[in-house]
């Protein structure tokens, strides 16, 4: 019996797929993509005589239907997810009957829209001395949260945040994150359709304003809200720096600016790199 990999596209563009998964894509004898969020350009990886089929018009259960009958034919099969297929996905609901099927599978990771949109618009998630968190996480919809998991809750750390599947509640987003303490001042970020090629948008406006700003941009879907401490730190007059590249931080690939620290070093070792980056 075949295979079944799930493989995650990435964000939109067909390049951002990984080589394992570009190459588990050339050799499937049956491709079942997710045509309502994958760029149906990633399909241009799969071989000429492989079954392609979208999924956007199946429900759970023809989706598996799909998968088992293919692999049960002897065909390797990649199931085409957009992201990463451990995130916002139906994953688990369906290895479940593959497994039960006897059907072997695997998981090919892929590039979250998180970081697509974060270099979509330049930035950096975390920052020395800023943040050095990154929270991902959406708003309640028709998919309630856990409990203890309500944005508002996990906005109170102050970290950054990269929300998912909410920009249709971006009123609820606000009245979240002003509970939690943030400012209506607050920069935020909207990315839609992060890498997509000729289709991706950058809209920035403060959280007063970020809501009336996607409406007159026309963004009302696959958008990746990031809300941060750390955003627009490109035009910050300073920064309080890495020590990853400090002159004075010695690790075991590089001796820093004082020799005497490396006293702390034993049998050619740092016993503890942070403790050199120390004047003495």
């Amino acid at each position: 019996m075949a295979k079944v990999w799930f493989v995650g596209a990435g964000p939109g563009d067909p390049e951002l797929i990984t080589v394992k998964g570009m190459r588990l894509l050339q050799t499937a004898g049956a491709v079942l993509y997710a045509g309502s969020l994958v760029s149906h350009a990633c399909t241009r990886y799969a071989a000429k005589e492989a079954l392609i089929a979208d999924s956007k018009g199946m429900d759970l259960a023809a989706i598996c239907d799909w998968l088992i009958t293919q692999a049960q034919g002897n065909r390797d099969v990649v199931r085409l997810q957009t992201g990463d297929p451990s995130l916002y996905g139906a994953l688990v609901e369906m290895m479940q009957p593959l497994e039960a099927a006897g059907i072997e599978i695997g998981i090919v990771p892929g590039v979250s829209s998180a970081f697509a949109a974060a270099a979509a618009a330049a930035e950096s998630l975390t920052l020395p001395e800023v943040t050095q968190t990154v929270i991902f996480t959406r708003v309640a919809g028709r998919t309630p949260m856990p409990q203890g998991e309500s944005l508002a809750k996990l906005a109170a750390h102050g970290t950054t945040l990269c929300i998912f599947l909410s920009i249709t509640l971006l009123a609820k987003v606000r009245s979240d994150l002003l509970e939690a303490g943030w400012s209506d001042n607050a920069p935020v970020v909207v990315v839609y359709k992060a890498s997509w090629p000729e289709e991706e948008r950058v809209v920035r406006a403060p959280l007063a304003e970020i809501a009336a700003a996607c409406q007159a941009a026309g963004v009302t879907s696959q958008a990746m809200i990031l809300v941060s401490p750390a955003l627009g730190a490109r035009d910050w007059p300073t920064l309080q720096r890495s020590k990853l590249y400090d002159e004075h931080f010695s690790h075991r690939f590089r001796r820093g600016l004082y020799p005497k620290s490396l006293e702390m070093m034993e049998g050619g070792k740092v016993a503890n790199p942070h403790e050199l980056s120390k004047p003495k």
